[in-house]
């Protein structure tokens, strides 16, 4: 019995040993080891270096950026991208703040960002002074099959004045989502606005309890310049001019109307049934925007295809090398996020070139691509689907890499991803990744931040959603956030680089796969985008 068993465990060894030594004698797995941790800590080191400045888009350390990325495609012997003679697809973007913004209530100054708020992204241009005499009080501003205050009332031409949030019935349900969950009236007040615009509202001014809290977060977000794609006059027509006030600003407009305010907003949460009255008022807002272009660069690097039956077909391979920037003399380095992203797209270029320059090129076409403009709102991939260079139709799947290079509390061991959206559209994708895995890197695939109620929403928050939402499967690496995550903290030292080559491989196989195999992955799932 003894010398079986023996005999079992050694035939067991072998198969394993024969299989590990498999796996190293595949072309996949010959040029996936040559993606290794000095080159990746030496694409870090740079790129969240001093001298970048953190990347800002539209900053000179961002143009750094994008020419140092330029140079390490052609150095991998890459040619620039045919037809062009550059590695760049360039970006139109303009960027807007307030050049000023003043409000008189009653001849008194009212201090911006103090009692109220405007968000000059979301405020149309101005060529007066906005002067109002009366407002109509609209409840919560709510346009829901569940519950509408706009039902047999006309607002065009009125300024509104609505409270933030939503009613909550007697039983402490809100009366638009049924639960004790709120909906999106009371986490988004710009959806309001956007209503308001749609009946004909002249403006709308939405009483916020948590306005300093909105405030912080616009501070960082919103009024330090955001940026945008297209024309800004066009885009800011889309909205209404606003303004969002503290409770005391708000007791303030209401004057003598106030007790007959709060009655009525009493009534809407215990009835469930619209109210609204007329509110007098001497009011006077100024506003002037300041919008100044700025330069952008999505970087492409491009391994043409070498199946002529084939190689019209294209698998993007995506990571934003943006940032930050600078906030005063804090510089936000971005290590993780994302020059660990970017270094890992740069190698994966790497390889495939020594592939196809060693004869085992890719049958279709790989596009590698270093996009700017993310922490602005995903906005060169956007800009990039809707210019694509190669047409979209072709597009195989998008593989997308960001923020790779740490772990997060729930992970101590580092040997693991998390994987999001690589069976939303196309359980293909999802099976390959899975297989590559299996025989190549045996990460800890994590799907908690694939799930459809993940509160996070990281699948709508990173470049690959772009190609998703335009119905090209996608999947996205990631480690998870940490302490350092838009901190000036995030600086290379704390990179795992062992971490970051092995989910840099896994994303190279996957990417191998989808490149070389006979058939293109089908999209065959819906209802999950």
């Amino acid at each position: 019995m003894y010398k079986l068993s023996g005999l079992i465990k050694l035939l067991m060894l072998l198969l394993v040993h024969v299989s590990v030594k498999a796996q190293y004698l595949t072309p996949s797995a010959q040029y996936a080891s040559t993606i290794m941790a000095d080159a990746l800590k030496e694409h870090v080191y740079t790129l969240a270096g001093p001298e970048y400045e953190g990347r800002e888009t539209g900053t000179d350390g961002n143009l750094k950026a994008a020419a140092y990325i330029a140079s390490q495609l052609a150095g991998a012997g890459i040619p620039p991208l045919p037809g062009v003679a550059s590695y760049y697809q360039e970006v139109a973007f303009s960027t807007i703040k307030w050049n000023t913004i003043s409000l008189l209530v009653d001849d008194l100054p009212i201090d911006h960002l103090k009692d109220f708020m405007s968000v000059p992204v979301y405020f149309p241009e101005q060529t007066q002074p906005m002067r109002i005499n009366a407002f109509t009080f609209l409840g919560y501003g709510i346009d829901d099959p569940q519950y509408s205050d706009y039902k047999g009332v006309d607002v065009k031409g009125k300024h509104l004045l609505i409270y933030g949030g939503e009613p909550i019935a007697a039983n402490g349900r809100y009366r638009i989502s049924g639960t004790d969950t709120v909906s999106e009236w009371s986490t988004n007040p710009f959806i309001k606005a956007t209503v308001a615009k749609k009946a004909g509202a002249a403006s709308i001014w939405i009483i916020e309890n948590n306005l300093r809290e909105m405030v912080s977060y616009a501070r960082k977000n919103m009024l330090s310049g955001t940026m945008l794609m297209g024309s800004p006059e066009a885009l800011m027509n889309n909205y209404l001019p606003h303004a969002i006030i503290s409770p005391a600003l708000g007791q303030q407009l209401t004057g003598k109307k106030l007790k007959k305010v709060i009655a009525l907003r009493e009534k809407i949460s215990k009835t469930g049934k619209p109210a609204h009255t007329t509110i007098p008022a001497d009011i006077r807002l100024t506003a002037t925007h300041q919008i100044k272009s700025t330069p952008g660069l999505n970087v492409l690097g491009y391994i043409e295809g070498t199946d002529p039956a084939l190689k019209d077909e294209l698998v993007i391979v995506t990571a934003h090398y943006d940032h930050l920037g600078m906030r005063g003399k804090d510089i936000f380095f971005g290590a993780d996020d994302n020059a660990s992203g970017t270094g890992a797209v740069i190698e994966i270029a790497r390889a495939f070139a020594q592939a196809k320059a060693g004869g085992q090129g890719p049958r279709r076409s790989v596009l590698c691509m270093l996009v700017t403009g993310e922490e602005k709102g995903l906005l060169g991939s956007q800009y990039y689907a809707e210019h694509p260079i190669f047409p979209l139709e072709k597009t195989v799947a998008n593989i997308n890499i960001d923020m790779i290079g740490r772990v997060d509390k729930k992970h101590p061991d580092p040997h693991y991803t998390y994987v999001i959206g690589s069976d939303r559209l196309s359980t293909e994708l999802h099976d390959i990744n899975e297989e590559a895995n299996r025989m190549y890197t045996q990460l800890e695939l994590d799907y908690t931040y694939n799930a459809d109620d993940d509160p996070n929403r990281f699948y709508y928050r990173s470049d690959h959603y772009n190609f998703a939402k335009n119905g090209i499967p996608a999947i996205f690496y990631f480690s998870g956030v940490h302490d350092d995550y838009h901190r000036p903290s995030d600086t290379p030292d704390k990179i795992l680089y062992d971490k970051a080559v092995s989910i840099t491989r896994l994303a190279f196989h996957t990417t191998w796969e989808l490149a070389n195999r006979d058939e293109r992955i089908k999209v065959n799932v819906t209802g999950r985008n």
